[in-house]
């Protein structure tokens, strides 16, 4: 019989349920809550209670887009943390209900580690995967790392922020411009039309590997404030350069500090994972980086980038074949790493 694992994804505000049967990707279902909109940024108890009104009919939706019966279930899995708390308890609830309903194995999953290993996602055999060891540069709203995969279950942190992530840094700016929520996608699109060298703001001098953007946000804030002082115009008359400089700011201090983790390391592989990887900056910047250096670049579908259960899906499928199931008491974790 096939291995079907059904996975569930809520660790924010989208609710997702993805299945993946023998390694094959057959569903992966997303529903995105609009409800934030209005406030600039996710509410933890708003998200919370969206998450219970879409995953009954998103997980119906992923079942039957995959063209399988819940009796041909072979395990559940859940993402167990980081996340919002109340956010991760819908789905681990609901994860939990199910694989005691079915009486089926139920598999932990870390976000972190979905999004370092969801260039394994194969929707076809012909799907090529990357080689292990590996770099992932994770970058997303709370996160922004330089991950070393060793293997599934072996990954090191070479680098991470100490303040402040690049998604947050594109949203809080994006903000400031009065730009709707999330503002990383409107940054992309107007950056696109935008001088990149218009404008200057300040990098970090941070050792090692490691990012900090709390620094940036302040320059970028400066900016703006003395700009609007000479002309209340100013954001509406620079707005696409305001965004083309601070994406170019934003992707310089990431690809900086990647270039120094391909040289430390010697790998020959590089993925992106994490929301902000959809950027488009950041992955043709990225593919440019890794053909520079000699090295391939993974770059993978946008709708793999930001959370999503495919990526779920796929390490509960890995744990799986190695019979790495969790008790039904485990609880969920707001706050965790690698």
């Amino acid at each position: 019989m096939s291995i079907n694992i059904l996975a569930i994804e809520s660790s924010c505000d989208d609710t997702s349920c993805a299945v993946i049967s023998d390694g094959l990707l057959k569903s992966n279902v997303i529903a995105s809550q609009k409800v934030h909109e209005a406030y600039g940024g996710v509410v933890p108890e708003l998200a919370s209670r969206a998450h219970q009104q879409n995953i009954v009919p998103v997980v119906s939706e992923a079942i039957r887009q995959a063209g399988i019966t819940k009796d041909e279930i072979s395990a559940v899995a859940f993402t167990r943390g980081p996340g919002l708390l109340g956010s991760l308890l819908v789905g681990t609830s609901f994860a939990k209900g199910m694989a005691v309903g079915l009486n089926i194995p139920l598999i932990d999953v870390n976000h972190l580690q979905a999004h370092a290993l969801s260039q394994f996602i194969k929707e076809t055999e012909e799907d090529e995967v990357p080689e292990f060891p590996y770099l992932c540069l994770l970058v997303s709203g709370g996160n922004s790392q330089i991950v070393l995969v060793k293997s599934p279950e072996k990954m090191e942190i070479l680098g991470q922020t100490i303040d402040d992530a690049a998604g947050e840094a594109f949203d809080k700016c994006a903000k400031v411009m009065g730009l709707p929520y999330p503002g990383g996608p409107h940054i992309d699109r107007l950056a696109a039309e935008g001088d990149p060298d218009k404008f200057k703001f300040n990098k970090p001098h941070m050792p090692g590997l490691d990012y900090s953007f709390s620094g940036l946000k302040t320059s970028f804030l400066y900016t703006v404030r003395d700009g609007l002082k000479e002309n209340p115009d100013f954001i509406k008359d620079n707005l696409a350069d305001l965004c083309a400089s601070l994406q170019k700011t934003i992707i310089d201090i990431l690809l900086n500090k990647l270039k120094k983790a391909i040289r430390q390391t010697g790998v020959k592989h590089v993925t992106i994972g994490g929301g902000v990887s959809a950027n488009s900056g950041v992955r043709s910047e990225v593919e440019k980086l890794c053909e520079k250096e000699g090295v391939k670049a993974w770059i993978p579908k946008r709708v793999f980038t930001t959370d999503n259960a495919a990526m779920v899906a796929i390490v509960g499928y890995i744990k799986y074949l190695n019979k790495e199931f969790c008790p039904i008491n485990l609880p969920p974790f707001a706050r965790v790493t690698i």
